[in-house]
């Protein structure tokens, strides 16, 4: 199998090894609050990363010069008799963003994940971030199976353009990415290549420039959110599997397809 961590064409120079001391635990904290800007209540703090160590699980994060810019946190979970990993956030510094580190941190997290024997890591992430579906389903090859209505309560709103009136309380509803290790799609992705897909059996269009819409028109953003969600719910419950994102500027598409 290639490296799964191999350098990239224009991407940052990092290197990609497991979080063990406390000052890189505590590096990774303030690095959530840099990125998310969540209040303290919903930080992920350092006796979390420290025990879920101790319970099988792992944090990997890409260092630059010596300094953390990115992380992934990467859980044990149990489905029946199968232990498979969860994963259960991941930031990138804004000036490290779009140059491949989280990518280099997703590939090592497989090749760390394979190594223990898992074969399927499973995370969320919010429908209506166009940018989030494109690298999940398009650079990684996820599946989408499973959609989780207002999983987390009500959202708190992070980005300083989505503070403005009307813009909070939206529900938390959640993607389920299935991240199928040894399926030939990642296995291809994973090598550098892809595998074409068909034409889809059906589609989901997501508004192009969803913080800017909340910026404008909360309600109106709101009830795109909940025409997302119906759609999802009824693709799904029709058997249909979501397995690629159109990423077309003026209007970006979740791909849905029957059968495996």
């Amino acid at each position: 199998m290639p490296d799964a961590t191999r350098p990239q064409p224009h991407s940052a120079e990092v290197e990609i090894r497991e979080v063990l001391s406390i000052d890189e635990y505590d590096a990774c904290i303030k690095l959530q609050r840099a990125v998310f800007g969540l209040p303290d209540l919903e930080i992920s703090p350092r006796r979390h990363l420290i025990v879920s160590r101790e319970a099988g699980g792992w944090t990997l994060a890409a260092f630059n010069k010596g300094k953390i810019v990115g992380f992934v946190h990467h859980l044990a979970a149990v489905r029946g008799d199968e232990i498979f990993g969860y994963s259960h956030m991941m930031a990138v510094a804004a000036d490290f963003q779009n140059v491949g580190v989280g990518a280099k941190l997703k590939w090592a997290q497989r090749t760390r994940a394979l190594s223990e024997g898992r074969d399927f890591i499973k995370w969320t992430f919010e429908p209506m971030r166009g940018r989030n579906a494109h690298f999940n389903l398009n650079r990684l090859g996820v599946v989408i199976r499973d959609y989780a209505v207002n999983f987390y309560g009500t959202d708190y709103v992070t980005n300083p353009v989505e503070k403005c009136a009307g813009a909070s309380g939206m529900d938390s509803d959640r993607l389920f990415a299935s991240w199928e290790l040894r399926s030939p799609r990642v296995a291809a992705l994973a090598a550098g290549q892809d595998l074409p897909l068909a034409q889809p059996d059906e589609v989901s269009e997501i508004p192009a420039d969803f913080p800017a819409l909340l910026k404008s028109d909360p309600d109106t953003a709101k009830r795109e959110q909940l025409r997302v969600r119906e759609e999802f719910l009824a693709f799904l419950g029709a058997g249909l599997v979501c397995r690629a994102f159109d990423r077309n500027a003026a209007r970006p598409r979740y791909l849905f397809y029957r059968g495996e």
